[in-house]
C-alpha cells in the first residue's frame, strides 16, 4: 500500500523530554565498544574539560526510541512494522550533550519518496534535540517500507509502420513478440 505523501508529511509526532542519565551513557558507550574513558569515567571527562559524561556519538538515536510506542506513526499511516527495513541514519551535532542535561526531542517526517515502480518507499524524519531551546543535535532516519503489490507501471507503446505494439522493453514474462 502506498504511503499517503500529504498524511505523512502532516502528520504530529509526539516531543519527548528525557535526561540524560550517567549509566545509561556508560552502557551505551561500552555497547558501542567506545574507548575513549570520558565516556566512562567522570575524571577523565572533567579532565578533558567536561562538565560530566558526554553523549557518545549516535545515542540520540536511541533515544528516539524510547517513547510509549516509538513506531506508532508507521501504524498511524497504515505501514506494517513487517515490511519496515532500516535505511540509514546520519547526525549533526552543534554542541555537545552530557549525563544530567535534559533534552527535547522534536520530530517529524520531512519527505517519502519511492522507487521501483512503488515497490520500495522511502519515509525520512528528523529529530532536532534541543536543550534548554539550545539546538544540541539533528538525527536523520529513513526507513524502507517494501511493498509487495506496487501500482502496475504504464505499457510503454510504440508505433511501428501505423501498428501499435508493445515494446519489447516492458512486454511480461512469458509474452512474446510476433
Amino acid at each position: 500500500m502506498a504511503i499517503d505523501v500529504e498524511r505523512a508529511l502532516a502528520l504530529e509526532l509526539p516531543t519527548r523530554v528525557v535526561e540524560v542519565e550517567r549509566g545509561r551513557l556508560r552502557f551505551f558507550a561500552e555497547a558501542i565498544g567506545e574507548t575513549d574513558p570520558i565516556y566512562r569515567d567522570l575524571d577523565a571527562a572533567r579532565a578533558s574539560g567536561h562538565p560530566d559524561l558526554p553523549v557518545p556519538p549516535t545515542f540520540f538515536f536511541s533515544l528516539g526510541l524510547e517513547g510509549a510506542d516509538p513506531f506508532g506513526y508507521l501504524d498511524e499511516l497504515g505501514i506494517d512494522l513487517g515490511r519496515v527495513l532500516h535505511g540509514e541514519q546520519s547526525f549533526d551535532y552543534f554542541t555537545t550533550a552530557h549525563a544530567g542535561d535534559v533534552l527535547t526531542l522534536i520530530e517529524r517526517i520531512v519527505d517519502v519518496s519511492s522507487k521501483r515502480g512503488g515497490a520500495l518507499e522511502f519515509l525520512t524524519k528528523v529529530t532536532d534535540i534541543s536543550r534548554d531551546d539550545e539546538p544540541v543535535a539533528r538525527a536523520t532516519s529513513v526507513v524502507v517500507i517494501r511493498n509487495p503489490d506496487p501500482p502496475p507501471t504504464p505499457v510503454e507503446c510504440v508505433e511501428i509502420q501505423g501498428q501499435s505494439m508493445e515494446s519489447p522493453r516492458t512486454q511480461r514474462a512469458g509474452e512474446g513478440s510476433e
